[in-house]
């Protein structure tokens, strides 16, 4: 009988281990998705810049107006709630256009999601929904993005944002 109990406790303790490290696993997993952390790295497509489409160009020269628009009271800490809530408003929707129709090559589309990810992470931040967080960062955290987009993303004519 205690042979058997032994292999009971055993077993028992191999499943509460296994649970903590699946657990653990998880939770980085969703920490580094928070973050804006992905185990994908930005890469060009064999020392290229990625095809582009017409939705996604569309699409991420409208954000860059809209934020280049914004850029001076941003920076000088100026920039309302309301005007930050706007911003983001304007840039959440055109991100939704572009996740909605852009039809890139799998690996160009692996690459664009890093970029959005970065985005609506700036996004909701401007909003004002990150703790502790001054919605000031959101408004860098997209502004790094499309610096992003530039330099991996293939836009003829593409401008990076100046103040």
């Amino acid at each position: 009988m205690s042979a058997t109990h032994g292999i009971w406790k055993l077993i028992a303790a191999t499943g509460l281990a296994l649970g903590l490290v699946a657990t653990g696993v998880a939770a980085a997993e969703h920490d580094a998705h928070q973050h804006g952390v992905d185990a994908v790295k930005m890469t060009l497509d064999n020392g290229k810049k990625w095809a582009t489409d017409e939705p996604l160009r569309k699409g991420m020269a409208s954000i860059r107006t809209e934020m280049q628009a914004s850029l001076h009271e941003i920076h000088a800490g100026k920039l309302s709630a309301a005007r930050y809530n706007d911003l983001a408003s304007k840039v959440g929707t055109e991100v939704g256009g572009i996740v909605a129709q852009c039809k890139l090559e799998p690996k160009a589309d692996a690459q664009l999601h890093l970029v959005i990810a970065d985005m609506l992470d700036g996004v909701e931040t401007m909003q004002g929904k990150g703790k502790n967080v001054k919605r000031q960062t959101g408004a860098v955290k997209v502004l790094a993005a499309l610096e992003k987009y530039g330099n991996y993303f293939d836009q003829p004519n593409w401008q990076p944002i100046k103040e």
